[in-house]
This record gives structure tokens, C-alpha cells and sequence, in this order.
């Protein structure tokens, strides 16, 4: 595609078909054909749009597969999901980065997803919130205005604050679905990342939303560890352990996009993949808390 635009992001440094599908793609990569040629072969620029849930392990393939290829530029740019989609679909990205399936009408239009691994969604309430237990019934009734104060579920006499994403999110999107709660939330607040939602829980009594693992277990390490907490869904613990042994319940894929099949895209791009499922791009997608491949 045309010149790599210079962007501040720029890294120079449940449903079970889509689950079985993935572990194919993880193990079967050979049988496109894709090999990884030596550094000096390779040259040019790649652009990846999408997801800020897939903010970490995006950075983390681009740095690495820079560094295999010091010739390749890989620019990546945190728009959301349904965004991503568009720029691949227009063609001023070359990859599209999305935490939810296609959806018909972008399959209908020649976009391909190629599920990378599995992500599970945490629910963070504010540090001062005294409830460390919801069951996924208690969860529906909270986002969609059922429950609006803390006390009824035997936390503090405190109004709900129900903070979500904006309409086009993929973890919006995935988290609706697993609860069948669809366009019926509540919200006082949609934000446009990750980071606004776990920034508006920690400073908002009351509050509740929802981040990937990664994000949660981020914060969770940083000097505002204290003021955002996650809690566990129906006794699990939100972890990759909890996620791989199949107890969490709220998980959703973690996909790359592209216009048409692999076997179309340029050597560049099928490059690219190759290094993503293979040994090096598995240890960093799970350096960045995501579970590659196939969940049982």
C-alpha cells in the first residue's frame, strides 16, 4: 500500500466454531505455503489499526518483528474495532486489529478474520467498592439498570455507576453478547479506550466497567492499583489461569483482519502472520496476558 504515515503510535522500537478454528490456524501456518525469510529480505511497511484492548500485544509483535527485520516500519494506530475493520476494508490499513468476530456484513464485503488468541474480559469497580463477587445474573442487572445501588448486592449504600464503551468497541461489543444484554445497558458513561474507562472508575465512587485482562492486570501494578480493583464472576478469579481451565465465563478472540485470504496479501503481510503464530509471536501474545490458540 502507499507510504507508512508517521504516527504518534508509531513502534519503532464464545462462540466454539471460532475457538476451534483458531488452534488451525495456530498449527497448520505451513500449509499456506508462509516461510520467514532472513532479515535482509525483507523490506518495507505494514499498518495495523484497531483495538486499544490489543494495545499491548500489538506493540509487543511490532517491536519484536522490527527487530527481526530492520528494514520493515510497522506503524500501529489504536482506533477501535469496527474502525480497524473500516481502514482494512478502505484500504489505508493493512491489518485490522479487533477484540470480536465479523460480523456478516464485513465478511460480505471480502473481510477475513484470523483469530491470534483469547483475551478474557475483566469487570473493575472503583478501589473503595467493597464487593469482590458478582454472579453473571447480578452483572446483567447492573449494566442494564436493574440494580442501581451497591447496597442490594451487600456492598456500600452507593449508587451504581454503570461506565462502558463507545458504540463500535469489540470488548462493547463481546461483553453485550456473553450477557445476551444487547442494547439494553444503562451506561452514565461510554469512553473511546481502555485507559478513559479505567481512569473514570478510579476517580468515581460507585463505579463499574469493564477492560481486558491485560489492562486490569496493568493498572493493577501501577501506583493506581489501589484505586481499581477487579472482582471475580461466579467464583472465578479473572486470570489466564481461570481462562485456560475454562471457569472464567467473560472471554472473547482476539483477531487480525484482512481484505480478502491470507494467500492474497502481499509477501510482507503473510510474513507477518507467520511470525505471529509462530513460537516467537505465541510467547509475546502471552507476555501480553493473552491465551494463543485453542481454549477448551
Amino acid at each position: 500500500m502507499g507510504k507508512v504515515r508517521e504516527k504518534r503510535h508509531l513502534v519503532k522500537r464464545q462462540r466454539k466454531t471460532g475457538i476451534l478454528a483458531a488452534v488451525t490456524a495456530m498449527t497448520v501456518m505451513a500449509g499456506y505455503g508462509f516461510h520467514q525469510p532472513g532479515s535482509e529480505a525483507l523490506s518495507g511497511g505494514i499498518v495495523l489499526a484497531g483495538s486499544s484492548s490489543m494495545e499491548e500485544a500489538a506493540n509487543l509483535l511490532a517491536e519484536s518483528f522490527m527487530e527481526k527485520y530492520p528494514e520493515v516500519i510497522v506503524t500501529v494506530e489504536f482506533t477501535g474495532s469496527s474502525a480497524g475493520i473500516e481502514a482494512v476494508m478502505a484500504g489505508s490499513a493493512d491489518i485490522g486489529n479487533s477484540s470480536r468476530y465479523l460480523k456478516k456484513e464485513e465478511r460480505e464485503k471480502g473481510a477475513e478474520e484470523h483469530i491470534i488468541g483469547f483475551d478474557g474480559i475483566a469487570v473493575c469497580v472503583d478501589g473503595t467498592n467493597g464487593v469482590a463477587d458478582l454472579t453473571k445474573e447480578q452483572l446483567s442487572d447492573i449494566f442494564t439498570g436493574k440494580v442501581r445501588n451497591w447496597a442490594l448486592l451487600g456492598g456500600r449504600d452507593v449508587p451504581v455507576v454503570v461506565i462502558g464503551r463507545e458504540a463500535g468497541s469489540g470488548t462493547r461489543s463481546a461483553f453485550e453478547e456473553l450477557l445476551n444484554i444487547e442494547g439494553r445497558c444503562t451506561y452514565a458513561n461510554e469512553l473511546d479506550s481502555t485507559g478513559a474507562v479505567l481512569a473514570r472508575i478510579a476517580v468515581t465512587p460507585g463505579a463499574i466497567g469493564y477492560v481486558s485482562f491485560e489492562a486490569a492486570e496493568r493498572v493493577g501494578r501501577s501506583e493506581e492499583g489501589g484505586k481499581v480493583r477487579a472482582v471475580s464472576l461466579d467464583g472465578a478469579e479473572p486470570g489466564m489461569t481461570g481462562l485456560e481451565a475454562g471457569e472464567y465465563p467473560l472471554y472473547r478472540p482476539f483477531i487480525m483482519v484482512t481484505h480478502n485470504g491470507l494467500s492474497r496479501q502481499s509477501p510482507l503481510v503473510r510474513t507477518w502472520f507467520a511470525y505471529v503464530y509462530g513460537s516467537e509471536g505465541r510467547e509475546l501474545l502471552r507476555k501480553a496476558g493473552i491465551v494463543p490458540g485453542k481454549l477448551e
